[in-house]
Protein backbone atom coordinates (compact mmCIF):
# COMPACT_ATOMS: atom_id res chain seq x y z
CA UNK A 1 0.00 0.00 0.00
CA UNK A 2 1.59 3.38 -0.95
CA UNK A 3 1.28 6.40 1.47
CA UNK A 4 -1.27 7.95 -1.11
CA UNK A 5 -3.45 4.51 -0.16
CA UNK A 6 -3.68 4.86 3.46
CA UNK A 7 -6.11 5.79 5.30
CA UNK A 8 -5.32 9.17 7.30
CA UNK A 9 -2.51 10.26 5.43
CA UNK A 10 -3.88 13.87 4.11
CA UNK A 11 -0.61 15.75 3.27
CA UNK A 12 -0.38 14.60 -0.17
CA UNK A 13 -3.94 15.42 -0.77
CA UNK A 14 -3.23 19.17 0.78
CA UNK A 15 -0.39 19.74 -1.32
CA UNK A 16 -1.78 18.64 -4.09
CA UNK A 17 -4.47 20.93 -3.60
CA UNK A 18 -1.91 23.63 -2.52
CA UNK A 19 0.06 23.46 -6.26
CA UNK A 20 -3.48 23.47 -8.02
CA UNK A 21 -4.43 26.38 -6.40
CA UNK A 22 -1.82 27.75 -7.13
CA UNK A 23 -1.21 26.88 -11.05
CA UNK A 24 -4.95 28.04 -10.84
CA UNK A 25 -3.36 31.72 -9.38
CA UNK A 26 -0.80 31.70 -12.00
CA UNK A 27 -3.21 31.47 -14.99
CA UNK A 28 -5.64 34.17 -13.60
CA UNK A 29 -2.82 36.39 -13.16
CA UNK A 30 -1.61 35.54 -16.22
CA UNK A 31 -4.84 36.35 -18.18
CA UNK A 32 -5.39 39.20 -16.14
CA UNK A 33 -1.92 40.49 -17.55
CA UNK A 34 -2.87 40.07 -21.08
CA UNK A 35 -5.90 41.53 -20.97
CA UNK A 36 -4.79 44.12 -19.77
CA UNK A 37 -2.15 44.52 -22.60
CA UNK A 38 -4.18 43.90 -25.16
CA UNK A 39 -6.78 46.73 -24.69
CA UNK A 40 -6.57 48.94 -27.91
CA UNK A 41 -5.56 52.92 -26.85
CA UNK A 42 -7.41 55.26 -25.33
CA UNK A 43 -10.03 57.14 -27.06
CA UNK A 44 -9.24 61.34 -26.50
CA UNK A 45 -11.53 63.77 -27.99
CA UNK A 46 -8.92 64.21 -30.20
CA UNK A 47 -8.37 61.08 -31.53
CA UNK A 48 -12.55 60.55 -32.10
CA UNK A 49 -12.37 64.27 -34.04
CA UNK A 50 -9.70 62.21 -36.36
CA UNK A 51 -11.57 59.75 -36.83
CA UNK A 52 -15.14 61.24 -37.10
CA UNK A 53 -13.42 63.27 -39.63
CA UNK A 54 -11.98 60.33 -41.54
CA UNK A 55 -15.64 59.08 -41.58
CA UNK A 56 -16.83 61.93 -43.02
CA UNK A 57 -14.17 62.54 -46.27
CA UNK A 58 -14.54 58.30 -46.74
CA UNK A 59 -18.24 59.06 -46.86
CA UNK A 60 -17.79 61.93 -49.03
CA UNK A 61 -15.40 59.74 -51.58
CA UNK A 62 -18.23 57.27 -51.64
CA UNK A 63 -21.25 59.41 -52.52
CA UNK A 64 -19.07 61.42 -55.29
CA UNK A 65 -18.30 58.07 -57.01
CA UNK A 66 -21.91 56.88 -56.15
CA UNK A 67 -23.27 59.83 -58.11
CA UNK A 68 -20.17 60.77 -60.87
CA UNK A 69 -19.42 59.71 -63.91
CA UNK A 70 -15.58 58.55 -64.04
CA UNK A 71 -13.38 57.07 -66.69
CA UNK A 72 -11.93 53.75 -64.95
CA UNK A 73 -9.68 51.91 -67.77
CA UNK A 74 -9.24 54.03 -70.96
CA UNK A 75 -7.78 51.18 -72.73
CA UNK A 76 -10.75 49.14 -71.99
CA UNK A 77 -13.05 51.87 -71.92
CA UNK A 78 -14.85 50.91 -68.98
CA UNK A 79 -16.78 53.85 -67.25
CA UNK A 80 -18.36 54.31 -64.13
CA UNK A 81 -22.02 55.19 -64.12
CA UNK A 82 -24.29 56.71 -61.59
CA UNK A 83 -26.47 54.30 -60.04
CA UNK A 84 -29.58 56.08 -61.32
CA UNK A 85 -28.26 55.71 -64.46
CA UNK A 86 -26.97 52.50 -64.55
CA UNK A 87 -30.86 51.19 -63.11
CA UNK A 88 -32.07 53.33 -66.61
CA UNK A 89 -29.88 51.06 -68.44
CA UNK A 90 -30.87 47.88 -67.27
CA UNK A 91 -34.51 48.22 -67.69
CA UNK A 92 -33.75 49.06 -70.97
CA UNK A 93 -32.50 45.37 -71.63
CA UNK A 94 -35.49 44.58 -69.92
CA UNK A 95 -38.19 43.61 -71.83
CA UNK A 96 -35.80 41.63 -73.70
CA UNK A 97 -33.89 38.82 -71.17
CA UNK A 98 -31.69 37.25 -73.86
CA UNK A 99 -30.31 40.20 -75.80
CA UNK A 100 -29.57 42.09 -72.45
CA UNK A 101 -27.90 39.41 -71.47
CA UNK A 102 -26.02 38.12 -74.33
CA UNK A 103 -24.99 42.25 -74.60
CA UNK A 104 -23.58 42.09 -70.71
CA UNK A 105 -21.59 38.90 -71.72
CA UNK A 106 -19.83 40.87 -74.20
CA UNK A 107 -19.21 43.86 -72.44
CA UNK A 108 -17.79 41.61 -69.62
CA UNK A 109 -15.50 39.58 -71.87
CA UNK A 110 -14.15 42.97 -73.19
CA UNK A 111 -13.96 44.38 -69.69
CA UNK A 112 -12.13 41.65 -68.23
CA UNK A 113 -9.70 40.78 -71.69
CA UNK A 114 -6.11 40.18 -71.32
CA UNK A 115 -4.04 42.44 -72.94
CA UNK A 116 -1.60 40.80 -75.46
CA UNK A 117 1.46 40.05 -74.25
CA UNK A 118 4.45 42.15 -75.13
CA UNK A 119 6.99 40.00 -77.71
CA UNK A 120 10.64 39.04 -75.52
CA UNK A 121 13.10 41.17 -76.98
CA UNK A 122 15.57 38.33 -76.02
CA UNK A 123 14.13 35.66 -78.23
Amino acid sequence: MSWRTQPGNRAGGAREFVLAAALLAGVALLVGWLAERSQPPALDAARAQARRGMLAALRAENEQARATYALIDPTRGTWRLPVGRATELALQFAPDPAAGRSNLLSRLARATAKPPEKPNPYE
